[in-house]
């Protein structure tokens, strides 16, 4: 299997943003870049849980609509989320509109506030799930891994709702937590760049 095409532009990239724009324009601007700001952290656990037997790229192309209808992802204000926000979500044709899920973003934020509480941030929490050795990835993308099945179990625990080992690796593919660029892609030095200089969240 090829691992990398090479785009328009002549650039080399991650065979599976071929397809469409959106992924292009995923992967080259946000896909691995490091993330420590909790909203959008909060947002990033939730969308990837909204994909769950789903393509990709129907969740980036609801993306915004998603953030309007879930007030940018502040869990502060998702955490008071009552059954007239339930509904309401349930009728907005620009969401994904699963029940289960929805309740869940709904219980998660509640999940999120205490991890503030005792972490300092949310961020500070997630980041201590980093894997300490990185490998590069020169001919396939792992779908889980040691520190993904342990951010799952550990979320699971606190009462975090729709995020197995699966979706917790591609949470923290997303995120910086690993760069999972192939080492022939434009992309992965631009990530592993950032990766070295970012901050990462200390707890309290």
């Amino acid at each position: 299997m090829n691992t990398t095409f090479q785009g328009s532009d002549g650039e080399t990239r991650c065979y599976w943003c071929e397809a469409t724009q959106e992924y292009i324009d995923y992967h080259d601007d946000e896909w691995g870049f490091p993330v420590s700001d909790d909203f959008h952290l909060f947002e990033k656990l939730s969308l990837e849980s909204f994909q769950s037997g789903l393509s990709w790229r129907t969740i980036l192309v609801k993306r915004e609509n998603f953030r309007t209808a879930f007030d940018k992802f502040d869990f502060n204000i998702v955490a008071d989320y009552a059954e007239k926000e339930v509904e309401h979500l349930l009728n907005d044709e620009g969401i994904v509109r699963h029940r289960g899920k929805i309740e869940a973003t709904i219980n998660n934020a509640k999940v999120a506030q205490k991890l503030v509480k005792e972490h300092g941030s949310l961020a500070a929490f997630l980041w201590q799930y980093e894997p300490k050795v990185q490998l590069s990835v020169d001919t396939e993308v792992a779908s889980t891994s040691e520190e993904s099945i342990a951010l799952s179990k550990d979320l699971k625990k606190l009462g975090w709702k729709f995020l197995g080992p699966t979706t917790a690796y591609a949470f923290m593919q997303s995120v910086g937590m690993v760069n999972d660029h192939f080492v022939s892609c434009v992309t992965q030095s631009k990530v592993e760049s950032a990766r070295k200089s970012f901050k990462r969240p200390s707890a309290k």
